[in-house]
């Protein structure tokens, strides 16, 4: 980490800096053009000329820091000591404005200077700060990058252009994997399994919650610029011919979204029902009723990738539920949506890990099969409709998927449909038959499993669809995989943990990693201010 800063010596200059611009905020207070304006117009105002104090008093304390010349050697990672000193200046754009930094650099034939002050303020490599690279990636992960433009414009005293911010949000996210590594390294080191680690994020194993560990995954497709769809997507784009131009024919496809997979772990306390409970809630759910008794998820994570291959996906959710049952007492759920490729992804973890895994499918997904069967033999809106997809769901909710699509062919055949009609019929019974292994809800219920997946659904609407995938929006892979981990780390309550994390790692890579053995120098203590330009920081805009 930085190092911690040095004591500030009383400064008459930081006290006039203050003293001149607290002197001529209260003369506009008091001045007859103050005195006629709105109270909202006074607000703005007050707003904008306090922007420009917090601005003048950072320089002004950078000012103090200056030159921040090393009390010792100044030695890079090849050993040689740097013996040629000149000051330098570079801007900073922060959250009040544009600030000078001077500061000494120490240099070498053919070497880019090294600033011990700009490690010791942990500057970054780039114009912008670090706070305002915060504000930057926090805004983006809700709104646009347009209007993640005009809310820094408005809200700060910052200038930064689009293209600007998708870089920022690029950088801010880059030590997402690093940081759920360290927390996991922080949690063996906590358990007494390892040995010592900079265990900055607080491992989330050493919480008490409930017996149940549920995995979860889904995907969603994302609208992608051609040259970032996976190949395969690419391929098909490249070869489909559509009959219209304005509009696409049915069973067309535009090629031209890359799936990007949804993934949650979360503990939750068993909760025990009986079919006719469940029965039940389904009936207030479609009412808007929600059960108030339904415990809810805790240690939330929630993420999605674009990027990565499902299979990644669904390791990393495997070492997230490891982390989470160390001592192997909880209960192993998974809830599914009937993807092959997911559900074989999963059984193989669990059987790599030693993990008795139970699979259940979503209830809603077999829910959606029954309303389609319904509607090939029963008549649209009559209450002979509900009824029967209601009975049969009872029936599978008491493990009797086989009976229940074995007599829905029945059904179908005493009636004598024809192929086309009786053709949802049999998809559903094939369903419940093909899936009947992760259909035994009466065990589930019994052992107080989840067996519905509203959980990744809303974390694929909220963490992909909302933002991902607004009208007109197509995306470069860099920045959708950008946006997506900043969107997670915020639902998972992660950010302002992560944001220390990633801090700590840009002192890193951007000044510790310069210095030989990663040790930056000491600064001699400042002993006056510095400040020459007093004149400017002291004059009130």
């Amino acid at each position: 980490m930085p190092h911690a800063a040095l004591a500030l010596q009383p400064a008459q200059g930081l006290r006039g800096v203050s003293d001149a611009f607290y002197s001529g905020l209260r003369q506009f207070v008091c001045s007859r053009e103050a005195q006629a304006m709105q109270h909202s117009d006074m607000e703005r105002e007050l707003e904008a000329r306090g922007q420009e104090l917090m601005r003048t008093l950072f320089q002004a304390w950078l000012d103090v820091q200056a030159p921040g010349e090393a009390g010792e050697p100044v030695v890079d990672t090849t050993n040689q000591e740097r013996g040629r000193k000149r000051v330098q200046q570079r801007t900073l754009e922060t959250v009040f404005g544009t600030v000078s930094v001077e500061r000494a650099g120490y240099g070498a034939e053919g070497e880019d200077s090294l600033h011990p002050l700009d490690a010791k303020l942990n500057l970054p490599a780039e114009r912008y700060s670090l706070e305002l690279r915060r504000r930057a990636a926090e805004e983006a992960s809700r709104n646009s990058f347009d209007e993640t433009v005009e809310t820094l414009a408005r809200y700060t005293g910052a200038h930064i252009s689009k293209r600007q911010v998708e870089e920022l949000v690029q950088r801010a996210a880059r030590d997402f994997d690093a940081f759920y590594e360290a927390r996991r390294d922080a949690e063996v080191v906590a358990s007494g399994e390892g040995g010592s680690v900079d265990a900055e994020p607080v491992a989330t194993g050493s919480v008490e919650t409930g017996s149940v560990l549920v995995l979860t995954c889904d995907g969603k497709g994302v609208v992608m610029h051609a040259a970032d769809l996976r190949p395969a997507t690419h391929k098909a784009a490249e070869r489909t011919q559509h009959k219209l131009q304005t509009r696409l024919s049915k069973g067309e496809k535009r090629h031209r979204k890359r799936m990007a997979t949804v993934a949650a772990v979360y503990t939750v306390p068993p909760y025990v029902r009986t079919p006719e409970q469940v029965l039940e809630a389904v009936a207030r759910l479609r009412a808007e009723r929600p059960d108030p008794q339904r415990p809810r998820p805790e240690c939330k994570r929630v993420w999605a990738s674009v990027e990565q291959e499902p299979e990644d996906v669904l390791v990393e959710a495997f070492r997230e539920a490891l982390d989470r049952d160390r001592t192997g007492e909880k209960r192993w759920a998974a809830v599914v949506d009937g993807n092959e490729t997911q559900i074989g992804i999963l059984e193989q973890l669990a059987e790599a890990s030693g993990i008795e895994l139970t699979i259940v499918l979503d209830l809603f997904h077999v829910l959606e099969y029954l309303w389609k069967a319904a509607h090939a033999l029963e008549k649209e809106g009559s209450t002979a409709l509900e009824q029967w997809v209601l009975e049969r769901l009872l029936e599978i909710l008491r493990g009797r998927a086989s009976h229940v699509a074995a007599g829905m062919r029945r059904s179908a055949t005493r009636r004598h449909l024809p192929m086309k009609q009786r053709a949802p019929v049999d998809r559903c019974a094939n369903y419940l038959l093909y899936y009947k292994h992760y259909l035994a809800y009466d065990q589930y219920l019994a052992a107080g499993l989840p067996i519905a997946s509203g959980v990744i659904e809303g974390a694929c609407r909220h963490l992909v669809k909302d933002r991902l995938g607004r009208t007109g929006a197509r995306w470069r892979l860099s920045g959708a995989e950008a946006v997506l981990r900043l969107r997670a780390l915020r639902t998972s309550n992660d950010f302002d943990e992560y944001w220390r994390f990633h801090e700590a790692r840009e002192f890193e890579r951007n000044h510790q990693a310069h210095y030989a053995g990663g040790n930056v120098p000491e600064l001699h203590r400042p002993t006056r201010v510095q400040s020459p330009n007093a004149a400017r920081l002291t004059r009130l805009k």
